[in-house]
Order: C-alpha cells, then sequence, then structure tokens
C-alpha cells in the first residue's frame, strides 16, 4: 500500500475506534509511511518543518506516542526511532525487530514459535506479558 492508502485505513481504524487523528497526527502519519524505515523523532521535526515551519518537538512526540498507542508505530527503543507498521489493521501483534548495526535498516517479523515461547516462559514463572517488543542486532544480507 501506499501512503495516502495506509493513510485512509489509519482514518477508518480512529474512526471506527473514536481516537482523533488530528492534522498534525495525519502529517506525522505520511512522514513516516513515506520513509523508507525506521526514522528519529528530531528527524521527523526536519521533514514537518517543511510542511509545517512552526513545528515544534512536543507536535512530533505528542503525535507519535498517540500513533504508537493506536498500533500504527512501533517504537525502537534500543535506537531511540520509530517505524510504521504497515499492516496495523491486522491485529494487535508482538513485535519482533531486526535491527542492522551498519546501516540502520529495520525488518519487522513475525513469528508465532518466539511469542509462543516467550509466553510460556512468562506463564512459567508467573508473570504476565502486556507488551511484546523484540529488538535483535546484527547485520542484514546486504551488509554481511
Amino acid at each position: 500500500m501506499n501512503a495516502q492508502q495506509l493513510l485512509q485505513q489509519a482514518r477508518l481504524t480512529c474512526q471506527k475506534s473514536g481516537a482523533r487523528l488530528t492534522t498534525a497526527r495525519e502529517q506525522v502519519f505520511l512522514l513516516l509511511a513515506e520513509n523508507d524505515g525506521a526514522i528519529g523523532a528530531y528527524d521527523l521535526l526536519e521533514k514537518l518543518k517543511a510542511v509545517d515551519p512552526g513545528a515544534k518537538p512536543a507536535t512530533v512526540y505528542r503525535a507519535l506516542d498517540f500513533l504508537a498507542a493506536q498500533g500504527f508505530v512501533h517504537k525502537i527503543e534500543s535506537i531511540n526511532s520509530f517505524l510504521l507498521c504497515d499492516h496495523f489493521s491486522e491485529c494487535n501483534h508482538p513485535v519482533q525487530l531486526l535491527i542492522c548495526d551498519n546501516c540502520g535498516h529495520v525488518e519487522e517479523i513475525q513469528s508465532n514459535n518466539l511469542d509462543l515461547a516467550l509466553r510460556a516462559m512468562a506463564d512459567a514463572s508467573g508473570f504476565t506479558i502486556n507488551k511484546q517488543v523484540v529488538e535483535a542486532h546484527g547485520k542484514c544480507k546486504i551488509c554481511q
């Protein structure tokens, strides 16, 4: 899907849930959708200023918080970046990311086996998982 199709899907998702997708949130969403891979908040701010010269860091961070809460983006804690989830309408899913330490490429994968193994180990420890994000660092196939 292209950026506009993803935005339309996000609008429908927000409409169904009663969440408010403001203009600023839409602009940040589109920047993420048009970006190839993960991007930091301040890089997003620079891109947003091309559209909205008065944009401030708080504008971007509030939009990112909202988009993450809706499941539209994943925050990559280890590199302090954000990645658009292009299949957010499918379900609430565990997040598994492969991060290349050489070129910065980030790939989202889904392994039900990894999810099940982690949940089984958590259950055995009496632990309840509320949110799952697995970040694996290494080298992508291009950089190897």
